[in-house]
């Protein structure tokens, strides 16, 4: 009978693979909707926000970071069972965090235009 490997670094590299995909597909998602959003901005940012073309990537950005977090946390020696229980609420959390804030960062240059929201400008 087959054994997979302990600890699972396949896993992690199969997260790691699906996050990296999954972030170039949202990123140019975003930057295509910015971009259509900044060329006529008759309709709201934050109406256009939840597509399905930008939710799926960031789904699969999230998928990949809890792989690589529950399999990263098997490699460190915790049963597989606790590591997947452990690494699920934070993703989750993380992976809402992160999307309240590109909403509000769209809202501010929504309000007062890209400049406010332009981090090289204080280096």
């Amino acid at each position: 009978m087959y054994y997979l490997p302990e600890p699972p670094y396949f896993l992690m590299i199969a997260g790691l693979f699906v996050s990296l995909t999954s972030g170039a597909a949202f990123g140019a998602t975003l930057q295509q909707i910015v971009q259509n959003w900044s060329s006529d901005r008759i309709s709201s940012m934050s109406s256009q926000l939840p597509t399905v073309s930008l939710v799926v990537p960031f789904v699969g950005i999230t998928i990949g970071v809890y792989l690589f977090l529950s399999a990263g946390l098997e490699v460190f020696g915790f049963p597989g069972l606790i590591a997947y229980a452990v690494a699920l609420p934070l993703t989750l959390f993380l992976g809402i965090l992160i999307w309240r804030q590109l909403g509000s960062m769209l809202t501010l240059a929504e309000k007062e235009g890209f400049a406010a929201i332009d981090i090289d400008r204080w280096g």
